[in-house]
């Protein structure tokens, strides 16, 4: 397994649609997967989209500990070729950061509650409904496959910056 390099905002893989995996069992998407899950943990990141390791393909990881979810806890999902669908038209804020943009946060509106369907790594076909942080993170990663940083998403960018000094203006 390997550690890949993240690419950061600004590099044009993040810009670009990524193209549909054409086989998930594929030798290299299995060591894709791999390499990206290393990566992922090594960054002590909570999702990855193939797209932030220069792979224009449309994979994304991710967890959701049970801290961040109201308890919720969902384990290291694989997700190939995903489709999101909200459930409704509830929205929230919240704040993201981003591998892609390392030391940044904002705060983004996202759907509350979707239902994601894919492939696993073995190719077998997932859906799913998720709500809260679970929903938040599986469209963050989502839209890396479509070109789109969460920066574009914001609607008041007064509430992005850096970590550190949000984190200082709060105890301030």
């Amino acid at each position: 397994m390997t550690i890949l390099k993240i690419a950061r905002m600004g590099h044009p893989v993040l810009r670009t649609p990524a193209k549909p995996v054409e086989n998930p069992t594929d030798p290299e998407i299995q060591r894709l997967i791999s390499d990206m899950v290393e990566t992922m943990e090594d960054a002590n990141g909570a999702g990855l989209a193939a797209p932030q390791v220069h792979v224009p393909l449309r994979l994304v990881m991710f967890h959701v500990p049970g801290e961040r979810s109201e308890g919720e806890s969902v384990p290291l999902t694989v997700l190939i070729n995903p489709v999101i669908e909200p459930l409704d038209e509830e929205m929230s804020e919240g704040i993201e950061g981003c591998l892609s943009l390392p030391g940044m946060a904002g705060r983004v509106p996202r759907y509350q509650n979707i239902r994601y369907s894919g492939l696993d790594a073995a190719g077998n076909r997932i859906e799913r409904e998720a709500s809260g942080f679970h929903a938040r993170v599986v469209q963050h990663e989502c839209d890396h496959l479509d070109g789109i940083l969460y920066p574009q998403r914001m609607d008041d960018l007064s509430s992005f910056g850096y970590v550190e000094e949000m984190q200082k203006a709060l105890k301030g």
